[in-house]
């Protein structure tokens, strides 16, 4: 028998600010956590801005001697998963550690050690690596390091895929509840690309704005839109299967009901145009929840700023949802936070979860050109009081992967 999935905890570390209700005031608000980079010298780069975390204190979450054995991706999720945890109000006693489960991703994991060590290895040879670094370094040691810490014996994988890291991992751990293998999942992702490296690969791909106006640098759906701004953080939930949840007074944000899994099978960064695999995401989570335009639906897009995914998702919901894709909601946060790659998605599902529960649906801030190729209803710059019934967040990510998560009111 398939069970019912709520969402009953929430964790974040982002550029808005280092915990949820931080972070969701400021996008109610339309704040932009973009600046100039301070994390290292960027003024000789063709773009310098980027959505930092900033005052972040990993001792708040972990031992200090456990910080010097993580990267910063690692202690972003920690951090995320400690907040997602205590919210929801758990205790080692109100879960059984074998239907206790984490599914927490990176898109490119420890890379801040990687630079680090490779740099000791270049510089002092290969006797003054740290014995650390490939535990470190490792795009599934945020998951397993949660485990740990709460002695969650259930499922584990740390999901990559690129930009869609956290709403696979939070999709897949929907289903792992749904069918049965698990009561209680931590699910989302990590990021802390912002280096020198990172931004140089990204430059040479075409894929960031070069924009030095941090008001014109993240733009979804806006006609001058040039390209991403890089963020960075960490956004899980708690999942739990809804008759557990109810039983032990849990508060309820929202219920997840739906979920979509594509690859376009096009291009290693590019979308295709036809929007044809994305399309079959959002139909498929649509599909499973019930999901009727009618109803109310909030839509918190991938929404990059890019030239070709805007285009290529509009294009999606149209596919979708025909004529009523105008009746839809849309929005898409990276205006705000710029693009948290692996984590992206799981701080847009936070705010899908968020925008249900308040009725309060977060802008897209920075809109200026209307782009007739782009003309859904994008909740242009100011936050709008709508109460939705349905939500969907979208991913798209390098690699042709398509996540599409469906979340009612409750």
């Amino acid at each position: 028998m398939e069970r019912r999935v709520v969402v009953t905890g929430l964790g974040a570390i982002t550029p808005l600010g280092n915990d949820v209700n931080t972070t969701w005031t400021n996008m109610k608000k339309g704040v932009c956590g973009i600046d100039t980079v301070t994390k290292f010298d960027a003024s000789e780069y063709k773009c310098n801005l980027a959505g930092e975390v900033r005052d972040f204190d990993p001792t708040l979450y972990m031992p200090k001697g456990e910080v010097r054995k993580t990267d910063l991706y690692t202690q972003y999720a920690v951090a995320a998963a400690t907040q997602a945890y205590e919210d929801s109000a758990l205790t080692a006693e109100s879960v059984s550690p074998d239907r206790f489960g984490v599914y927490i991703g990176s898109g490119i994991g420890g890379i801040h050690t990687l630079i680090a060590e490779h740099t000791k290895l270049i510089e002092k040879g290969p006797g003054r690596v740290s014995p650390f670094f490939v535990p470190m370094m490792i795009s599934n040691i945020a998951s397993g390091t949660v485990a740990i810490k709460y002695n969650a014996q259930g499922p584990n994988i740390g999901i990559v895929t690129a930009c869609a890291t956290s709403t696979n991992s939070i999709g897949e751990a929907y289903r792992v509840i749904k069918h049965g293998y698990a009561d209680v999942m931590l699910a989302g992702g990590s990021e802390a690309a912002i280096t020198p490296l990172c931004f140089a690969g990204f430059i040479s791909c075409q894929a960031l704005s070069q924009s030095t106006d941090k008001n014109r640098a993240s733009i979804p759906f806006d006609k001058e839109r040039s390209g991403f701004i890089m963020g960075e953080g960490g956004a899980v939930v708690v999942l739990e299967e809804y008759e557990r949840a109810v039983a032990r007074g849990a508060k309820i944000y929202a219920e997840v009901v739906g979920y979509g899994c594509t690859n376009d099978a096009y291009h290693m960064t590019a979308p295709n145009p036809e929007a044809v695999a994305p399309a079959k995401a959002i139909e498929l989570a649509a599909k499973e929840g019930g999901v009727s335009a009618d109803a109310g639906v909030y839509v918190n897009a991938h929404g990059t700023g890019t030239p070709l995914n805007d285009k290529t998702e509009t294009r999606a919901l149209k596919k979708v949802f025909g004529e009523k894709a105008y009746q839809l909601h849309v929005s898409s946060t990276k205006s705000m936070t710029g693009h948290m790659l692996g984590a992206a998605g799981g701080i847009e599902a936070i705010a899908s979860v968020l925008a249900l529960h308040e009725g309060i649906l977060p802008p897209t801030i920075n809109y200026r050109v209307k782009d007739e190729e782009c003309d859904l209803n994008i909740t242009p710059n100011e936050a709008a009081k709508v109460q939705c019934t349905y939500a969907l967040s979208t991913s798209l990510g390098f690699g042709g992967h398509n996540g599409c998560l469906a979340f009612k009111k409750i």
